[in-house]
């Protein structure tokens, strides 16, 4: 019944009334309410599939019949606040719990044995420790343990007509296409809301940049092959930058004379330079001679309530996987549990999480005191962080850098200017 219904929906759609009913359908489910903008923007995105090899037959047989999935995050659907990810919305302390990171990381160390030996050649090849390989597989997938709800050719195509990063979900969108027409992937494919796939959680322009054979057989399969999975894995961070030998970072105590606001990846100095302003390793570590002219910024995800770290090179090696210092300490902590290593020193302090929005007015009106020169997008990130901590500096106030209904009701009532800046 469904074979016979799909032939009949790419017959239509040959007929010449197919992309306007299936434009319909994708757009509202039901060929009642037809959107004239959807078919035009389905013609030229066939039009620009072809340019790139995709046959019509592939076009019309992956696409005929798919709707778009309202319930995503990240879309721009009028009169609606777009959903956003854990990593911009949960607070340190939920999006890095003790328990989670414990039987990842347990779990992860039978893997460094299990696959002991494709990690040797991975390492030898790209220079990423076979831990902080193991790392990012459990943070994507629980090694492979979660399953993939999301259709990835429904999934991009929403986010290239609805999502708030349209043009490059477009793009994902194409490339997938080209994928399919190679057989390199199959239109059923199954992974995230924003069409990542397979153990490592690639896009479709990472297979294209950064698929590996991990395995020796002559194939690339990250759906099915570990090994492969763990080498594109390793490929993507070191051409994202990694080092060979180098270390992400490490948790730092940190002076109460230290101000919040030293905390900028734009305020970076070397190791010893740290050092001599009093912060040192957390647990007692050391550190190497060889290590203390490299380059590090202070990292505070939770302001003055939780730890804090000097984030080095290879940390933004990290973050070029996912653009999420939250997301980058899980990894990071995760792969240093797995080789032995600690938790965090410090523990989280337990903290009010406002609303996107709230973030949002805090931005504006930081903006409009010439505090906060970046993009309001409801996100508590360093530089909004900081922002506050000068913020409150200048009005003499508790320095905590962190967005809170004290710091908003002060902002509402302060006639506070930044007179630093011009």
């Amino acid at each position: 019944m469904r074979c016979s219904k799909r032939k009949a929906w790419i017959a239509l759609w040959k007929s010449g009334l197919g992309l306007a009913v299936a434009a319909a359908v994708l757009a509202f489910g039901a060929p009642a309410r037809a959107d004239a903008d959807f078919s035009r923007w389905l013609q030229l995105l066939r039009d620009d599939a072809q340019k790139r090899g995709v046959s019509r037959d592939t076009f019309d047989e992956t696409l005929t019949g798919v709707q778009l999935d309202l319930s995503l995050p990240d879309l721009a659907l009028p009169g609606q606040r777009p959903k956003e990810q854990a990593e911009f919305t949960r607070l340190p302390a939920a999006y890095l719990p003790d328990t989670q990171l414990s039987r990842l990381a347990q779990a992860g160390r039978r893997h460094l044995t299990t696959y002991k030996i494709p990690l040797a050649a991975i390492e030898a090849k790209y220079g990423v420790p076979g831990n902080v390989v193991i790392a990012v597989w459990g943070r994507e997938t629980d090694y492979g343990a979660e399953v993939q709800r999301h259709n990835v050719i429904r999934s991009l195509l929403t986010q290239a007509y609805l999502g708030r990063r349209k043009e490059l979900f477009r793009n994902e969108l194409l490339i997938a296409l080209t994928l399919i027409q190679d057989g390199t992937i199959k239109a059923t494919a199954m992974g995230s809301f924003t069409g990542a796939m397979g153990h490592t959680q690639f896009e479709p322009s990472d297979f294209e940049k950064f698929a590996a054979d991990g395995d020796g057989d002559g194939k690339i399969d990250l759906e099915n092959s570990i090994p492969d999975a763990l080498a594109s894995a390793a490929k993507q961070l070191r051409d994202y930058g990694w080092k060979r030998g180098k270390q992400w970072g490490f948790e730092v105590r940190i002076p109460r004379e230290l101000v919040c606001t030293e905390a900028s990846p734009d305020l970076k100095r070397s190791l010893a330079d740290w050092l001599d302003l009093g912060l040192m390793p957390a647990f007692g570590a050391g550190i190497s001679r060889d290590m203390l002219d490299d380059q590090a910024w202070l990292l505070l995800p939770a302001g003055t309530y939780g730890p804090g770290f000097l984030a080095l090179e290879n940390f933004q090696a990290l973050r070029q996987y996912n653009a999420s210092d939250l997301y980058v300490l899980f990894v990071a902590n995760l792969a240093d549990r797995i080789a032995g290593g600690p938790g965090f020193e410090r523990p989280w302090a337990k903290l009010q999480q406002l609303s996107s929005r709230d973030v949002e007015e805090i931005q504006t009106l930081l903006s409009k005191k010439n505090f906060y020169l970046d993009p309001i997008d409801g996100r508590p990130g360093s530089l909004t962080r900081r922002a506050i901590g000068l913020y409150q500096s200048a009005a003499g106030i508790p320095i905590d850098c962190w967005p809170s209904k004290t710091v908003l009701d002060h902002l509402h009532s302060s006639n506070v200017e930044n007179k630093s800046r011009p």
